[in-house]
């Protein structure tokens, strides 16, 4: 029995790579780009410097809040996560698409698939450490950095 609990495990994981992705999910990550995007999400998570679902996103682009907002390229319908691109280019916050909702939800510590997370430059409340808060500057620079260059390339 053993084995054969091993090998759907296996073809789950084979079949969950197969992603339906939206049309509008551009500029997409890349590999790499998602792997080190994923991982920023989840330090940030464990700082608690990420709001989460486009509920959340929505109302803190609004308030102002800076960041990356980071959107997940297989949601359906579609038209829940639209309107966010929008209000991020409106608001000069970058973004980017990754593949995968249930990576994000896992990235952002969450049970639940997640449409999008923001991930802000400081904690909503309380403080960092100079050290985590350095780190956390670091890669968030890197991802930016990064996500800017690929949306510039990008042709829609």
């Amino acid at each position: 029995m053993g084995s054969d609990s091993e090998a759907e495990k296996v073809h789950l994981k084979e079949k969950k790579k197969v992603v339906a992705l939206a049309p509008i999910a551009k500029p997409l990550a890349g590999k790499k780009l998602c792997k080190r995007t994923l991982k920023l999400v989840r330090t940030a998570a464990e700082n608690k410097c990420v709001k989460r679902g486009v509920k959340e996103v929505v109302k803190s682009i609004r308030r102002g809040h800076k960041g990356v907002c980071v959107i997940a390229g297989n949601i359906s319908p579609i038209d829940v996560i639209t309107h966010v691109p929008i209000l991020c280019e409106e608001s000069n916050i970058p973004y980017v698409y990754v593949p995968s909702k249930e990576d994000l939800a896992t990235a952002g510590a969450t049970k639940r698939p997640t449409c999008c997370v923001l991930i802000l430059t400081k904690p909503a409340k309380g403080e960092l450490s100079p050290k985590i808060q350095e780190k956390l500057k670091t890669d968030y620079d890197q991802v930016v950095e990064d996500v800017k260059e690929l949306a510039s390339s990008t042709v829609y």
